[in-house]
């Protein structure tokens, strides 16, 4: 009877280089090498050298380091490792980066099958959560483990960096792998309604400072739309200074209609993943030309958005599609024939949340989707209200954030949790604020036209009150079924 394989736990795996050294000397350093391991009770494997992975009595060997999912589950592999999932200084001739949003593709490949999957390449402990994340598949198919190589042997402690790694690991796999959504939660046109209006308190509340890297267009408005909900605006783009402002705002929004710190941007999402705290993206005109197009690719490679907020053309972009067409920073044409499905679907594949904005908005974490139909027509004759839409979901997801957090384990050093709160609710509270406060400002008898409109509509975001948001908010839920 051939012996059985050994049970792997592949969350956190640990790669050395060896490669270049002489025969004899790499079945010195494997024999000791497995004598420390067997103490600890960690399988050891061999790269490529099936001769020194017998002569050592390795638990087994990894083969190839091309080997794609659909070859791995043909020739039998127990495991295969997908990537790169960034740039990585310890493999040279690399293929093209896979990129986080990558992986997931490959993983989906795997589905029905035993075979487990660990992410390679640039992974340490500031992205690990972002990788396992933003990595699911479609299908809800998860990463097994992360390979890790200079975060651990290049650390003066590699013990304790070891331990923080596999504490990501094993808080991120205790939990269901939702799009910043509450798992389980029955969500209903009656329920949302109240945990809106309960969101407008809290805004008031917590009082987030809300940073907006945002197009010089709209600058002053977004400003002051922040203000009047009862949060704090900054408006900082430099890139020197997001290690810091990360670590004193609740969230951070991404608006690039008119890009020009494109560093500022990737270094203020990659400090907001490393402190948790929500990432609004909103991709002005991304359709418009080929750099907005890749720069919002590099944005979504680099780290995780919570929300993605844009219009029917914006959001056709970064799905990729050809079904609706843009001009500018406005779609052409009627939309999208089936909206619930297109949210639901891009929520799913982008892992965060989606908002649609249109003459009814969409908002789906890729299992529910929450139609909302308010608004007024005025809201398109002003310059910057869909921007505004994106500083009101920032400020929101802000807000739920720091109330979930309030109420945490102090005890718990890590949740598993790139976003703490529930940011389904915070992005439908976002975008009713303002299409509500709309329809206030609209019925006012000193509003005439555009040039009195928006005045009208700050002044009417500061006189929402949980009751008004609530009793006018006009919400229907949808769950489709996605193949």
């Amino acid at each position: 009877m051939a012996p059985s394989k050994p049970i792997v736990d592949y969350s956190l795996y640990l790669v050395t280089g060896r490669e270049l050294l002489p025969a004899g000397k790499f079945l010195e350093i494997a024999r000791r090498s497995k004598e420390i391991c067997r103490k600890y009770n960690v399988p050891i494997l061999i790269n490529d050298r099936i001769d020194i992975a017998l002569a050592m009595g390795a638990d087994g060997v990894h083969i190839g380091q091309t080997d794609m999912p659909i070859a791995a589950v043909k020739d039998g592999a127990d495991y295969v490792g997908v990537g790169p999932a960034w740039t990585t200084q310890t493999k040279k001739n690399l293929n093209a980066i896979v990129g986080v949003r990558g992986l997931g593709d490959m993983l989906r490949k795997l589905d029905g099958t035993e075979v487990k999957a660990v992410a390679i390449g640039g992974i340490k402990s500031t992205n690990a959560l972002h990788c396992l994340h933003g990595s699911v598949s479609v299908t809800g198919h998860a990463l097994d483990g992360l390979a890790i190589v200079s975060d651990i042997v290049g650390s003066p402690e590699p013990k304790l960096a070891a331990g923080k790694l596999a504490s990501v690991v094993r808080a991120f796999k205790a939990h269901s792998p939702s799009s910043f959504s509450l798992p389980g939660a029955q969500y209903a046109p009656e329920s949302i309604k109240a945990q809106v209006g309960s969101l407008v308190s809290a805004v008031r509340k917590h009082s987030p400072l809300v940073h907006q890297i945002t197009n010089t267009v709209v600058t002053n408005q977004s400003a002051n739309a922040t203000l009047a909900l009862g949060a704090s605006p900054i408006m900082a783009s430099s890139a020197k200074e997001m290690e810091d402002l990360s670590k004193v705002t609740g969230g951070l929004l991404v608006n690039f209609g008119t890009i020009q710190d494109l560093d500022g941007m990737l270094a203020a999402g990659r400090f907001a993943n490393v402190n948790r705290r929500p990432i609004v993206f909103d991709p002005v005109g991304v359709g418009a030309t080929r750099y907005r197009q890749t720069s919002a690719d590099t944005l979504l490679n680099t780290w995780q958005a919570t929300v993605i907020k844009g219009n029917a053309g914006e959001l056709s972009a970064i799905a990729k599609s050809t079904e609706v067409q843009s001009k500018g920073v406005d779609s052409i044409g009627q939309g999208f024939a089936d909206p619930v499905t297109f949210v639901a679907q891009l929520a799913r594949k982008e892992r965060c949340i989606i908002v649609l904005t249109g003459v009814q908005d969409y908002v789906s974490d890729g299992y529910t989707v929450v139609r909302c139909s308010n608004g007024h027509k005025l809201l398109g004759d002003i310059t910057g209200s869909g921007c505004m839409v994106g500083t009101s979901v920032a400020t929101f997801c802000a807000a739920e954030s720091l109330e979930a957090a309030t109420g945490g384990n102090p005890s718990v050093a890590h949740d598993g949790l790139l976003v703490k709160g529930d940011m389904l609710v915070a992005a439908v509270a976002g975008v009713l604020a303002l299409t509500v406060a709309s329809e206030f400002a609209a019925a006012r008898e000193d509003v005439f036209g555009s040039g009195t409109f928006l005045p009208a509509l700050i002044d009417e975001l500061g006189a929402l009150t949980p009751e008004k948001l609530s009793k006018a908010a006009n919400v229907e839920v949808f769950r489709p079924e996605l193949a």
